[in-house]
């Protein structure tokens, strides 16, 4: 039978668009099923605050009239205003078949064109601070916390579409229950007898503020990285009141340094390092659905906390320190503080670090130094419209 594709206007057609996933997915081992009150929260205007600066569309495949895909199109000013003029964008992609992702990538297009945008780029859903990139390499085990994982077939599909790679994003798997190489360790020791550097953890009773104040170190930190789009007041809140209950104080950390112009000891937060516990491992259960008993379980796993893996997703040095020796040893000075909080505290066996850009020749060498193994590479793909 003949693909169509119409687009999501109605309640039941969005609930449909959010639970096809959950389908599709149903025979991967590997596929972590995000909470659907999530999923609807971030494509729902009004809820996500991504949608200020921008508009999405949102398309679903049919075939003998059952849903076999979906797709979103969107529009994002701070994309355009950072990243290109007329980069248009697509992602929530998922697709039975390659029929079924040609039809619906070309109603992205179409959507994209009608809009002005001359090039398509994807996947992200929605921005690049949510799940960018398509899994071209580590299908064999689960993705951790805030990141993606699709079916293998889904690169063939979207290249033989015309598509090819604009970056691929690297992540590591970095043991966690033993020390780094002697190197390290004496660069972080070296740090610890340094009296114009202190690192210390946040203080969750001031989260708002502290969530600010890491958002801003990132904001300044990443302007000139490739594909970098800033966060806005209300997104950075928005983020904030989702990572709350996972939080653990010690495993996200702040490094202030004083630069000895100021009399007496001044510390400036110059960097940042977060962490978070593994809760996709208590996901796998929940199966999307926080009712009728989801948010006991739940609740009861966030306050044991004793995950097997934690992720460093996210890590901020001020643009003033970049490619100095002080920016290398803060990193393995917060790094090796949370492998210890981690393991011992916490005990994590195993870390994840990244996404990071492929040619960030910095972080590229932090990993290798503390002998990190590259794990997962996600791809985003361009096309000219």
């Amino acid at each position: 039978m003949t693909v169509t594709v119409r687009r999501v206007v109605s309640k039941a057609e969005r609930k449909e668009f959010v639970e096809l996933a959950y389908r599709l997915n149903a025979g991967d081992p590997n596929w972590v099923p995000p909470l659907k009150d999530e999923v609807r929260g971030l494509i729902t205007p009004g809820k996500n605050p991504w949608f200020e600066h921008a508009e999405a569309a949102f398309f679903l495949a049919e075939r003998d009239g059952k849903a076999v895909g979906r797709i979103s199109a969107q529009v994002d000013q701070l994309v355009l205003e950072h990243m290109a003029p007329g980069l248009g964008q697509w992602g929530m992609f998922e697709a039975a078949d390659e029929e079924t992702a040609r039809a619906l990538l070309g109603a992205a297009e179409d959507w994209l064109k009608a809009k002005g945008m001359t090039n398509a780029m994807g996947p992200f859903s929605l921005g690049i601070w949510d799940e960018p990139g398509l899994l071209i390499e580590g299908h064999d085990h689960p993705p951790m916390v805030m990141m993606g994982h699709n079916k293998a077939e889904y690169r063939g599909w979207i290249e033989g579409a015309g598509y090819a790679k604009a970056k691929d994003l690297y992540t590591y798997d970095v043991p966690s229950d033993r020390p780094f190489p002697p190197i390290v360790e004496r660069i972080v020791a070296s740090g610890e007898k340094n009296s114009r550097i202190r690192i210390r953890k946040i203080d969750k009773s001031r989260f708002d503020a502290e969530a600010a104040l890491l958002l801003s170190i990132l904001n300044e930190a990443w302007a000139e990285n490739w594909g970098f789009i800033p966060l806005t007041d209300s997104e950075i809140a928005y983020a904030g009141k989702k990572l709350k209950p996972i939080v653990l104080e010690d495993m996200i950390l702040v490094a202030e340094y004083d630069d000895g112009l100021e009399p007496g000891h001044w510390f400036e937060p110059v960097a940042f390092m977060m962490s978070l516990p593994d809760v996709n491992e208590f996901l796998m259960e929940l199966k999307g659905e926080l009712f009728p008993f989801g948010w006991a379980k739940l609740l009861w796993r966030l306050k044991r906390m004793r995950p097997k893996g934690g992720r460093v997703p996210l890590m901020g040095v001020l643009s003033k320190l970049h490619a100095t020796r002080l920016a290398s040893q803060l990193a393995f000075m917060m790094i090796e503080y949370i492998r210890r909080a981690g393991n011992g505290r916490y005990g994590i066996t195993r870390a994840e670090v990244g996404w990071i850009l492929e040619d960030n020749a910095p972080m590229l060498s932090i990993a290798d130094a503390i002998q990190a193994r590259r794990n997962r590479t996600y791809r985003i793909y361009e096309k000219p419209l």
